[in-house]
């Protein structure tokens, strides 16, 4: 099974030295923040872009890296060894300024390419 996929990202992930993080979105994609405020819980998916090629081949590891616990496969947990590297956060917003989200913290690592924002599951479609 082969099919082209085209994923563009639409931001950044950036990390500061005291602990702030945001999502910067792409400037031309600001329009598609109407609607989010602090308070907010959002899904971020971004690709985690320091995973090596071989950590994607792993396809069996340790839950929570603990070696006393038997291996079990990648796609049963919430391991980042992946064969497609996506990972999903929620996080809670703190403020909106322009293109900037700022949020209460994130598991990606600073660069991280933002893949797609979500309303957070339970908060409804409007």
């Amino acid at each position: 099974m082969k099919a082209d996929i085209d994923i563009r990202p639409i931001g950044k992930v950036r990390r500061s030295s005291d602990g702030t993080c945001l999502l910067d979105v792409e400037p031309h994609l600001q329009e598609a923040l109407d609607g989010l405020k602090a308070g907010d819980e959002i899904q971020v998916l971004y690709w985690m872009h320091e995973l090596t090629e071989e950590r994607r081949q792993m396809l069996k590891v340790h839950p929570r890296g603990d070696k006393r616990r038997p291996l079990r496969g990648v796609f049963a947990l919430r391991s980042p060894m992946r064969p497609n590297p996506i990972g999903v956060s929620v996080v809670r917003i703190q403020e909106v300024r322009g293109c900037e989200i700022v949020i209460g913290g994130i598991d990606a690592c600073d660069g991280s390419p933002v893949i797609d924002i979500k309303a957070a599951p339970g908060r409804g479609c409007l």
